[in-house]
């Protein structure tokens, strides 16, 4: 980092100073003029444009990846129960009903910690109760199956949880902000005096379009909350799948998957 601003620092100053002393014995005496400020907007506005394209792509290859991660620990869970039923009754059944209360937990706990970026524990609760079932299984021809989709389960969930927090740094999202800022101020002072009702309608647009692209760069990047999110629609699908074989009053835990006391 230190590099880059010193880099910076004494390319400005050697422009400045070759500006002063070595441009008057390269171009004519009355020479007053140079470059004038709508020409030096240009390259900041093709800057503006290209960050927020590049962060863009970054944020949506988040969204994509947690969207991912949402449909993959849903087709693990219920790969997880088809596999319970090569496992003994009494397993098979605690295995298949703790799944309806992972999937509640998930649903109803942890999808709404997501949008701002952390989990729940509830989940840990069945995930650990998966475990110890497969302890009384070890040996057994479905252990080795059951073992690997949970962990698969779990890998999903674990990228879920990755991908709920912000990829893009605070610190670039304010300076992407600045940047718009900059840019609509220094082309607003390039507008000419009069007759400008053309050109004030198209700032007006080029301003609404940047800032579009950053409130959705904004929004993407918390794929869990804002208005473009991603909903629990595959965890509740094969919640309702498996309810469907195991009536309320079966199961060990509540609509929000709590476990039941006794």
């Amino acid at each position: 980092m230190a590099l880059v601003i010193v880099v910076a620092v004494l390319a400005l100053l050697a422009g400045l100073a070759a500006n002063r002393w070595l441009r008057p014995h390269l171009v004519s005496a009355n020479d007053d003029e140079g470059m004038a400020v709508k020409d030096l907007v240009g390259p900041l506005l093709t800057m503006t444009v290209l960050l927020l394209s590049f962060v863009l792509v970054t944020a949506n290859g988040s969204y994509g990846k947690a969207e991912g991660a949402a449909r993959g620990e849903a087709r693990a869970l219920d790969q997880l129960v088809e596999t319970a039923e090569y496992a003994p009754a009494l397993q098979r059944g605690r295995i298949q009903a703790d799944a309806v209360c992972y999937a509640r937990a998930v649903r109803a706990q942890e999808w709404p910690e997501m949008a701002d970026g952390s989990g729940s524990p509830a989940p840990s609760v069945w995930s650990t109760s998966f475990r110890e079932i497969f302890e009384t299984l070890e040996g057994k021809p479905a252990f080795g199956m059951l073992v690997a989709a949970d962990n698969k389960r779990s890998d999903e969930r674990e990228e879920r949880l990755t991908q709920a927090t912000s990829s893009i740094p605070s610190t670039i999202f304010w300076f992407l902000l600045t940047t718009l800022g900059i840019t609509v101020a220094a082309l607003g002072i390039c507008l000419p005096r009069r007759n400008n009702r053309g050109q004030i309608i198209t700032l007006v647009v080029i301003t609404a379009l940047l800032t579009t692209a950053l409130v959705i760069i904004r929004d993407v990047d918390r794929p869990f909350g804002g208005i473009i999110n991603i909903s629990p629609t595959a965890i509740a699908e094969a919640e309702r799948d498996f309810t469907a074989n195991h009536p309320a009053s079966e199961l060990p835990c509540d609509a929000d998957g709590n476990r039941r006391t006794t």
